[in-house]
Order: structure tokens, then sequence, then C-alpha cells
């Protein structure tokens, strides 16, 4: 960096950078959008090059801009860590998490009871919502971290596996048998299917696995409310496709008959996703831990039960 280079005008090019615009920059930084400009061509003056190519209200950086972008937030990320180590000496303090309902429904409680014994001096926010509310949440920085299905990713956004989780058939018990046997949904007849809506990134899963494993649908209903997903799943005779971890606490219920997928089987896959330019406290560290090891916890329970993908399990 440049010596006279100010931390302001590395975080308006940032946010610049990341948002595609001096307009959302401004509201991103809560400033003004002729400030935002300033500090970036202070920078581009300094640098003695140009960072956006300007095409009308939006930018797009340029090859220089680009690598620039990549040592600016290193260098935010590093300041982060260094404010942390000298500000806390415990895991303590306040963390906000974004969590799908796949994640708060089954695993959420333990992981909790687990964080707050070892933690007690935290205060933690959970906000539930679907993939595309956390991740623009994440990228305000109004998340310290968040769980989502896995993408292609954003600019501004880092991500790392959480979880490869099985995809299983739920739909109402009305007896006890066969309810643990992997299925192939192709030999079960016209399907009518509670789908997630087209926004959801599983929905285009599902319905690639469908089109192209044979799968006959007669009826679809979009409903994005996951709890009531299950309840009318569970009073009635149609059925959903979702993520193992999320019906774990169900495997012992009498409500819903729980089958993987098979011939193919079917995965998910979820990342966890942080603000490129902010280092995790160690409190949200410690938590985004816990939620690892009780998706292990799931996916351990899921081999207990179901046994190795491709293998038709015991009954019980």
């Amino acid at each position: 960096m440049d010596k006279m280079t100010s931390l302001r005008q590395i975080r308006s090019f940032v946010a610049v950078y990341e948002e595609g615009s001096f307009t959302a920059a401004a509201e991103r930084e809560g400033a003004t959008q002729s400030g935002i400009s300033q500090h970036v061509k202070q920078l581009e003056a300094e640098l003695g090059v140009a960072l956006f190519e300007r095409q009308g209200r939006e930018v797009a950086p340029t090859l220089v801009g680009k690598k620039y972008y990549a040592e600016c937030v290193d260098v935010l990320k590093k300041l982060d860590a260094a404010r942390q180590s000298v500000a806390v000496n415990r895991i303590g303090g306040a963390i906000r998490v974004g969590l799908m309902p796949t994640f708060t429904r089954s695993i959420l409680t333990p992981a909790l009871e687990t964080f707050l014994g070892s933690a007690p001096g935290s205060e933690i926010s959970v906000i539930e919502a679907y993939s595309g509310v956390l991740t623009d949440m994440i990228l305000k920085g109004e998340l310290d971290f968040a769980v989502v299905p896995a993408f292609e990713g954003a600019v501004g956004i880092s991500h790392r596996l959480i979880a490869r989780d099985r995809e299983v058939l739920v739909r109402a018990r009305r007896d006890d048998a066969g309810g643990f046997a992997a299925v192939k949904l192709a030999t079960l007849g016209p399907l009518k299917v509670v789908l997630p809506g087209m926004q959801n990134t599983r929905r285009r899963s599902i319905e690639t696995y469908f089109a192209t494993n044979g799968v006959t649908v007669t009826q679809r209903l979009e409903l994005d409310a996951m709890m009531g997903t299950l309840q009318f799943v569970a009073a009635s005779d149609w059925v959903a496709i979702l993520p193992f971890i999320m019906m774990v606490s169900d495997l012992d219920g009498g409500r819903f008959d729980i089958r993987p997928l098979n011939d193919p089987p079917f995965y998910s896959e979820f990342v966890l996703i942080e603000p490129s330019r902010k280092a995790m406290s160690p409190a949200a560290a410690a938590f985004a831990d816990i939620l690892a090891a009780e998706a292990k916890r799931a996916q351990s329970a899921f081999r207990q039960r179901f046994g190795a993908p491709g293998r038709r399990a015991a009954r019980r």
C-alpha cells in the first residue's frame, strides 16, 4: 500500500468494488456518494492508475483494480483480526449468525447448548432466512457468518464447505413397514410434491434430479415455509424432498417416513459464508465449529441408520 493511502480510501474502494456502484457503496458505508467518489479518485491519483472503468452509474474494476482489491481485502481482514486480538482475551461478545431452516430445525438446539455452556459471556442472535437474504446480509456486513447451499460464489464473500448431506424422501408415516429403506423415486409412480420456490437454490437441484432420473410428478405445490411444509406433509399424501440434517431428530418419531433417495443418491452441499474483508471473532469461530460438529454428528446418524450410499439399509 502507498504510504499516503488512508484506511477510509481503502474501505471506500472495497465497498465500490463489492457493490458495483458508488451509490450502493455510499449506502453501505453510511457516507455520501460524493464522499465515496472523492476517496476513490484520491486513491487512483496516489496510485497513478485507474481502478474502475465508469459506465454511467455502474462501474467495473480494471485488471489493476482486481489485483488491488485482493490486497485491500487481505489488509482489512488482518486489521480486523488485530483489533479483535487486543479487544478480547476470551470467547465472548455478541455475534449474529444466519441459518436456513435446514440447520435451525434439528441441529441448532444442541449447538446452542454446547456454545452457551462453553462461552457464557457471549450473546448470540440467530436469523433464520433463505440463502438469498442471508447472502445479502453477509455482503452488507450484518452477519458474522451464515450457512447456505453451495453456490458459485460472489465478490466480497469467502466460503468453505461445512456439510455434504443426503437428500431424503419425507412423507407421512402410515405404518411401520419399510420406513428405513432407501428408495428410487422413479419406481414410486406419480408423486405430489411440495417444493420450495424457484428463487431457492435447492428447487433447481430437485427439478434437475427429477428430470434426469425419470421421476413423474403430477402436482407441485410451492411452499416457502418449512414448518408449514412438514405440517402439510404429515397430514396428507403429499411428499417433500429435504436434507437429512433437517430430519435427523424425526428418525425415531411416529410422524414421518424418511427414506434416502437412491439409484442414484442425491446430495446437497452447504457452505459457511462470511465477509471477505472481516475476520471472524473467536466467539463466531467457536460457534461455527460447533455447528460443523453437529452436522458431522447428523451424518454419522445417517450412516448408522441407513448404511453406505447405494446399499439397502436393514429394516428396524
